[in-house]
């Protein structure tokens, strides 16, 4: 299971969402994660669970990130930062963007570092498809949070391959990451 909630200096979450593992039963169905994001109608899609209950998860982790983050500059100096940190029910990993954006992915405690695959998902996917839209809001007043598809396929096939690969995450260049070409080039090859 992999969370990744992208939350903005003022302490709002911009995208969360959350991966789990496909289950043997199903493997030649679907395997589209499920996602956190409200639908239109304000619906959650997740568990049943109440939009709130999301909401005070992602206010959780930035409380935790925020408070971990200050405490680790006050003790080692401004150029210091926390990369990751574990409980035995999972494992944190952190990156903050020169734009002050957090990336901050949950996984599970045998997880090895997830840094440079945060850092690739924001230059190459956030930074790609989000920044770049002239179309994209520059700000996410309420909650309303990215609403990029583009991006958010991007992120999935990225999660998913990542998921099934239990080896560093694979390398991505913006030219790797057109529309047409993503989906081939993050399938794993061979017959399996």
């Amino acid at each position: 299971m992999a969370d990744l909630p992208l939350c903005t200096l003022l302490a709002e979450c911009i995208y969360k969402r959350r991966w789990l593992p496909r289950p043997a039963s199903i493997v030649g169905k679907s395997s589209r994660p499920t996602s956190e994001i409200a639908t239109q109608n304000g619906v959650p899609s997740v568990f049943g669970q109440s939009a709130r209950t999301t909401d005070d998860d992602a206010k959780l982790i930035f409380g935790t990130v925020f408070s971990l983050r200050n405490m680790v500059r006050k003790l080692g100096g401004e150029d210091d930062c926390f990369v990751t940190y574990r409980t035995s029910q999972y494992k944190l990993h952190y990156y903050e963007t020169p734009t002050n954006i957090k990336f901050v992915m949950l996984t599970d405690v045998k997880s090895p570092s997830m840094r440079v695959a945060l850092q690739q998902i924001y230059i190459n996917l956030y930074v790609e498809y989000v920044v770049k839209n002239p179309l994209s809001p520059v700000e996410h007043p309420g909650g309303v949070g990215v609403n990029n598809e583009l991006f958010e396929e991007s992120l999935e096939q990225f999660v998913c391959y990542h998921q099934r690969e239990t080896a560093t995450p694979p390398v991505l260049s913006p030219s790797s990451l057109r529309a047409q070409d993503l989906y081939t080039k993050l399938q794993p090859t061979g017959g399996a």
